[in-house]
Order: C-alpha cells, then sequence, then structure tokens
C-alpha cells in the first residue's frame, strides 16, 4: 500500500474522544502509517504525550498556539527542551502569528514566537508554524531569526499569500498541503503550491477541522489526508504513488527525529 503521513493533526481534542483507537486504525487503514498530533498549550502536553505513547504510528510536538499565547502562561526555551527529550517529541508548536481574532495580542505572541524558535534552534527539531493575517510580521521574524541562527521550519496548513511563501521556501522551510487546498475556491493557493519545489511539500489534516472534500464540513480525521494527497498529486502532475514518496522523503528529510524512530 501507498502510504502517506499526516503531520499536523490534534488527537487530543475532545471531538475524538473516545474513538482515538479507532481513529489511529483508519488512518492506517487508508494508508496514513504516521501522524503527528500537536499540542497547542502546554499545560496539556502530558496527555497529548500519553496518545503518542499509547500508539506506535503517533507522534507528537508541543508549543503554545499564538491564540492562546496572552492567556496561557509564557513558554520558556527551558520548557521546551525539557518536553523535546521525550523519545517521540519530534517538533516544536504550534507557534506562530494570528492576527485574524488575536491581534491585540501580537506583541506578546511575537515574544512566544521567538523563544520557540530558540527551542528549535537548539533542539534541531522543527518549528511548526500557523500564520494568519500576519504575513509581513511572520515573513520579517522569520528572516530576522534565521540571520541570528538556521533552523528548521514547517508553515503548517499554509494557506498565506505568495510573498510569505516565497519567504519561506528561500529560508529552506516547507509547506504543508492540508484540506483547504483541496477547496473549490482556492485554485489561488493550488498555484503557490505548484509553484513550490516538490521538495518542499508536506500533507496534513489539521484535523479535527477542515476535512477536505468528500468530507468538507464534517469531522476531519488523519485518514482524510489522502484526499488532500490526491489533490496534491494532481496539482504536481503526478501519480498518487509518486507524490505520497515525495512527501514521506520530504516528511523524513524535516521530521528527522520521527524517521529515525520507524527505522529503530
Amino acid at each position: 500500500m501507498t502510504t502517506i503521513t499526516d503531520s499536523h493533526c490534534h488527537l487530543d481534542f475532545p471531538d475524538f474522544e473516545g474513538e482515538r483507537d479507532a481513529i489511529v486504525a483508519r488512518a492506517c487503514e487508508a494508508g496514513v502509517a504516521r501522524m503527528v498530533t500537536i499540542c497547542t498549550k502546554l499545560r496539556q502536553a502530558d496527555q497529548v504525550r500519553a496518545i503518542a505513547e499509547a500508539h506506535d504510528p503517533v507522534f507528537w510536538a508541543a508549543g503554545t498556539h499564538p491564540m492562546s499565547a496572552a492567556s496561557e502562561p509564557m513558554a520558556s526555551v527551558d520548557d521546551l527542551l525539557t518536553l523535546a527529550n521525550h523519545p517521540k517529541m519530534v517538533g516544536i508548536g504550534e507557534t506562530g502569528l494570528d492576527y485574524h481574532y488575536t491581534g491585540d495580542s501580537a506583541a506578546v505572541q511575537q515574544e512566544s514566537l521567538r523563544i520557540h524558535i530558540e527551542a528549535a534552534r537548539q533542539t534541531g527539531l522543527p518549528l511548526i508554524i500557523h500564520a494568519r493575517d500576519a504575513d509581513d510580521d511572520m515573513a520579517r521574524i522569520l528572516s530576522e531569526e534565521h540571520a541570528v541562527g538556521s533552523y528548521s521550519c514547517v508553515m503548517h496548513c499554509f494557506s498565506s499569500g505568495a510573498a510569505l511563501a516565497e519567504t519561506a521556501l528561500n529560508l529552506g522551510f516547507y509547506l504543508s498541503m492540508s484540506g483547504i487546498a483541496a477547496f473549490k475556491k482556492s485554485q489561488e493557493l493550488r498555484d503557490i503550491f505548484a509553484a513550490a519545489p516538490l521538495d518542499r511539500i508536506l500533507v496534513e489534516t489539521d484535523s479535527p477541522y477542515l476535512a477536505p472534500p468528500p468530507h468538507r464540513g464534517k469531522r476531519n480525521e488523519p485518514a482524510y489526508t489522502a484526499h488532500t494527497a490526491r489533490v496534491g498529486a494532481a496539482v504536481f502532475g503526478l501519480d498518487y504513488a509518486d507524490f505520497a514518496k515525495a512527501t514521506e522523503a520530504n516528511f523524513d528529510r524535516l521530521f528527522a527525529k520521527a524517521a529515525a524512530w520507524g527505522k529503530a
């Protein structure tokens, strides 16, 4: 079976309560052989870690979501370094900037983002970025920090403009394709992905949100990564198997700790 990875989901969310075993099983049946479940508030790290420990195909990452940056305790680099010692903790975040609903906390979000970048720099784990309605500040901070010292990064659920995509790609970062890229109205976004190098593309669900067709409007889950990946294959003019192989190689390169776990 052709396999792919859901590089970003939220299996700890209450939408999945009581169903996690079945959800992971359905993902594997659909060829989604690995999942990264994302902790968005550090006080919830224990429960997210426990999900990864209970399911061999599941890895985890941790950070403070930008929409929670002002309401949660400020993460420290040491906090993130400690969490990163876990063998299945494979990324820093999600972090980033979101000015759509929480623009009034922009300064706090930016401080939190820089802390997460430093943790990514020190651990060598990829930074997982959420960006919404903050393209200019995001491009500026990512570039400023990269000039201080390099780090790796994925622009999760990328749905920003072409300029931010170009900045991210020029820094050596990756763009992740979510169900948004499969929506009928998203041709402009598909064009941005089509202009990117194939070796910088990941796929994800961001489940339980953003289910791709034919499940749009319903609860998303990792098994549906395959629907988005089929759209991605069409965007790049590839067979599904070839696109899946490319995105798997990209995931292994960026999330090297997860790749090493699989080999072990």
